[in-house]
This record gives C-alpha cells, structure tokens and sequence, in this order.
C-alpha cells in the first residue's frame, strides 16, 4: 500500500495555532512593556501609541493591543481619553539582596505604620519551636500586623519570637517602629543573615479581608527566618503581600 500523505491541518486547527502563537507574542511583549512601567521608562507615565510601540518591538497592531490588555487586567495600565494608555501602579519595590525592614526598604515610598491585630504568647507549634531553636509547646511571643503604606494595605505580617527576646516587644510601639530595630535594641546585637523563601499562594477569606484583597487572588508569601550576627534565630515571619502592589527584586551573583 502506498504511504498515507500527511493530512493539511483542517483550517479551525490552524487558526487555533495562529490565535496560540499571537497569544505567546503578547505575553512576551508584555513581559517587556511590564518592566518599563514598573521602572519608569516611560516619559510622564504615557505609553507611546499602538503603532509605535508595534514598531519599537517589531509586533503587529493585535499583539500590542493584547499585550495592552493584559498589562490593564494586572491594574498596571489604563486607557484615558484623548490621552491614551497611561501607568496607574502602585507597586512598590521590595529588595531581596538586603537585610531590611519593612519601613527602611519603602522610606522613600511613604509612611509605613502598623496596624497590631494580635500580640500576645502563645504555646511554640512544633515547627515553630523547631525554627527557633526553644522547646516544643514554649511560650514565644506572636504578633499579627497589617502593614500600610500611606494608608493603603500593603502586607499581613505574621511573626514568632523566643520569650526572652518577645517579652521587651510587649507594651512597645509596634505600631511604628519594625520589629527588627526592636530585636537590635533589646539583644544589644545586630541582625545577621537571614534564610527566605518566596512563593505565590491564594488568598484565603481573612487574609483577603484585611489586606482588602479579592478572596482567592494571589499574593506572595515569603516566610523569612532571621538570626542574629552571633547565628541564633529569633524573627520567624510569614508575610503576605498584595501582587498588585509590591514587586521584589534583588542582584544575585554567580559563584566562582
């Protein structure tokens, strides 16, 4: 029998090709516009027009037009009348190459104040505990803030410290002062390193309702173990940030 010939794709399959490869060209034009709004590259906050950017990047008019819709479902862009595609963020920087509170990494931002929902001991769950280097079931002392920069909702910081250390934070003005500063001034030390992970988790309904966030949106979770310069640990936090409104960044350093 002679060899089957190929059969020609049945047009609706390659249309579906063509609308997944323009899908993947305005992601990846989106990818690079994204990067431009969040650093200032664009002079007074106005992207170029449609076509000039199509020609800046070499993408046809559909392509910016999707990479533009993508970047205003993120709350990054908008379109005005007689003006054209403008930047709306508000995120914020947040650095991962230094060791820094809250306050001291957005200072140029604005104000950073505390709102303590909770402060008080609590039993060390085994894990905690574990981190921390204390016995299981130990009292350490929790505090729960909710974090505004210049009033706005910013992050949900939950956080574990040994007794020893969380005793001189009860009564202090957690309201406006980072707990690292705190830390410093009671041990007499400096903070040293600290062990970070970062991840994108979904919202649950009481995180949603404080950081005034969509219930189920993402936000990123980083969980930040801190030690003092002599190595003991002493700040188990975990914060969750709103996506919308903070971006991280860091400078990493290939080893030798």
């Amino acid at each position: 029998m002679p060899a089957e010939r190929p059969r020609e794709h049945a047009p609706p399959v390659a249309a579906a090709r063509r609308r997944r490869l323009r899908a993947d060209r305005a992601r990846q034009l989106a990818d690079l516009l994204r990067h431009q709004v969040l650093t200032g590259g664009f002079p007074g906050d106005v992207l170029p027009l449609e076509d000039a950017l199509g020609q800046d990047y070499g993408a046809s008019r559909n392509t910016v037009r999707q990479a533009l819709d993508l970047l205003r479902a993120e709350r990054l862009v908008e379109r005005q009348p007689g003006v054209g595609t403008v930047v709306v963020a508000e995120k914020y920087p947040h650095g991962l190459d230094r060791l820094m509170g809250l306050a001291e990494t957005l200072h140029e931002h604005g104000r950073v104040t505390n709102e303590v929902r909770t402060v008080g001991p609590v039993p060390a769950p085994a894990c905690v505990a574990d981190r921390l280097r204390v016995p299981a079931r130990t009292d350490v002392l929790y505090v729960e803030r909710l974090r505004r920069l210049d009033g706005l909702p910013l992050s949900l910081d939950l956080t574990y410290l040994p007794m020893d250390i969380g005793a001189g934070l009860i009564g202090a003005d957690l309201e406006n002062t980072d707990v690292f500063r705190l830390v410093e001034k009671i041990t007499g030390q400096a903070l040293g390193t600290a062990e970070i992970t970062l991840e994108a988790v979904n919202a649950d309904a009481h995180s949603a309702a404080v950081l005034q966030a969509p219930r189920g949106a993402a936000v990123l979770m980083l969980e930040r173990l801190t030690h003092l310069c002599d190595g003991r640990p002493v700040d188990l936090e975990f914060i969750r940030f709103r996506g919308d409104r903070i971006t991280m960044s860091g400078q990493l350093r290939r080893a030798a």
